[in-house]
């Protein structure tokens, strides 16, 4: 009877959804019918294509494309959305009309975790986003901050290639992934707060939450009359990770705060040294964000940065790193690169890496088959636009799917599934967001303040991990047989772990 009463109670909230805020949609598109709008599938009342997206949205959006085109229109409840799958579109979004499509729809996830958009991903554009973007790029991310920093990096590296020395002398299977994890955790936590991992920063499993749950798709952000029946169970989870996350932030700020006062931090200050400084220097170089900063900004602002410097880097890396177990050519020509501009140096210096151009096509095909973010971060219209002859209504939601783009058989030719390095042989295509062809950490206003910082722990562990070892799949496990399917969120992990054997190699000279 309760489950009666209850449908009935949905059906009528759906009646009054329907008459409230549909019928004057459907009056705006009949006077709109002159205006051409992009093609898409038939959809559902109420809910739009929501119900077509499946476990791996970017795969349905690939398929979709294929029929509709690489400008597609979906309706996800009651959200106008774009779904734009090829390099030429995306170069009109991202880069041509970049201004217009510069800003971010609000996310009840961004609202849970980011403190009501305090930080910089997922912050809509104005002063504020511009402020805390030039404050991360000018103290954190800059090339001369992140290059002078090359010392801590080498000593995280040191750290973990002394664990896998271990590991092969006993033959022991290793988790990769597991390893990346708490390497990328230790670097950023060096970077950002002045000391590596520690027990009570324990963020691995936080970070895995967020991800997953961030890269949603939420019903309650397109149909919001639904939210407060939480049917997905995320607002639950939402509630959890926001808690977990917070007590982090909280105990990250006070050990600062205690020690503020020591000499020794005086001379070397961190990142979160420099932020939490901004609340009495309204008249420095950033004062717009010293005249509006508070503690939850503070803590909204040091959770993007430790989000998108552990999660994306990892990812990345076990991508590559099953890529390369998985072909064994590839492997010996990026070990002999690496010899031949190394010597007998028994470690990669940071100085190596831009004389390693194979290496680079590793990294860069790695990502066009397996991109950190399969979908980048939505980006939502300012005003209304015709873009290829489509019109686009303001409000709109943009998905550029970059796990598309990197499959398009016009850019990549037949073989697009295959890894082959050697397609980017005399290429220009970089991984900088300057080519439409590739761009795993987007492009334009909205690009990755990071992605130079990203590619050098990318490019070093990998280089490391095949300098010091050769690997080989546990349990007599062919390369053909390793698991390579993907779980979606924000960003794209394997599904299973890495798992794999390192065995010493014995060419490489050793202290």
């Amino acid at each position: 009877m309760l489950f009666i009463d209850f449908s009935i109670l949905l059906l009528l909230f759906g009646a009054c959804f329907w008459f409230f805020n549909l019928c004057p949609a459907i009056l705006t598109m009949t006077r709109n019918t002159s205006r051409k709008r992009p093609p898409g599938p038939p959809g559902l009342p109420l809910i739009g294509h929501l119900h077509m997206l499946g476990k791996l949205p970017h795969r349905t959006f690939h398929k979709l494309s294929q029929v509709y085109g690489p400008i597609m229109s979906l309706k996800l409840g009651s959200v106008s959305t774009i779904v734009v799958s090829s390099p030429a579109a995306a170069e009109l979004f991202l880069k041509t009309h970049d201004a217009i499509f510069a800003s971010r729809p609000r996310l009840q996830a961004s609202d849970y975790l980011w403190y009501g958009t305090k930080g910089m991903a997922f912050s809509a554009s104005g002063d504020y986003w511009r402020s805390v973007r030039k404050f991360c790029t000018l103290e954190l991310l800059s090339s001369s901050k992140v290059n002078s920093m090359a010392g801590l990096r080498r000593e995280a590296l040191v750290v973990l290639v002394e664990f896998l020395e271990e590991a092969a002398a006993a033959s022991e299977v290793v988790d990769v992934s597991e390893k990346v994890a708490h390497l990328t955790e230790d670097v950023t936590f060096r970077m950002l707060l002045g000391r590596g991992r520690d027990e009570k920063f324990e963020l691995s499993e936080v970070i895995q939450e967020l991800a997953e749950i961030v890269g949603a798709f939420n019903i309650a952000d397109y149909v919001p009359f639904l939210r407060a029946l939480d049917l997905q169970g995320l607002t639950r989870r939402l509630r959890v990770t926001s808690k977990a996350a917070d007590k982090i932030l909280e105990t990250i700020i006070d050990d600062h705060e205690q020690d503020a006062d020591k000499s020794d931090r005086k001379l070397d200050r961190d990142f979160v040294d420099v932020i939490l400084s901004l609340r009495n220097d309204s008249t420095g170089p950033h004062g717009k964000l010293a005249q509006t900063i508070d503690r939850s900004s503070i803590k909204a602002i040091i959770l993007d940065m430790i989000f998108g410097a552990i999660d994306t880097s990892q990812t990345a890396i076990e991508w590559a790193m099953s890529e390369l177990i998985r072909h064994q050519r590839v492997m010996k020509l990026v070990q002999q690169e690496i010899r031949n501009v190394t010597g007998d140096s028994e470690f990669v210096e940071e100085s190596h890496l831009s004389q390693l151009d194979y290496l680079d096509m590793v990294v860069k095909e790695s990502m066009r088959l397996h991109p950190v973010g399969p979908l980048l971060i939505p980006r939502e219209s300012l005003e209304d636009i015709v873009i290829d002859g489509y019109y686009i209504e303001k409000k709109s939601r943009i998905i550029v799917n970059t796990w598309s783009i990197g499959r398009d058989p016009r850019i990549w030719s037949d073989n697009v599934e295959e890894f082959v390095p050697e397609r980017f042989v005399g290429s220009d295509i970089g991984l900088q967001g300057k080519s439409p062809q590739l761009m795993p950490f987007g492009s334009g206003r909205r690009g990755c303040p990071a992605m130079y910082l990203g590619q050098i722990n990318i490019k070093l562990v990998v280089a490391q991990l095949v300098q010091s070892f050769n690997w080989e799949l546990p349990f007599g496990m062919s390369p053909d047989e390793l698991d390579m399917q993907e779980s979606f969120g924000l960003t794209m992990p394997r599904a299973k772990h890495l798992l794999a054997i390192p065995s010493l190699r014995m060419d490489i000279p050793r202290s």
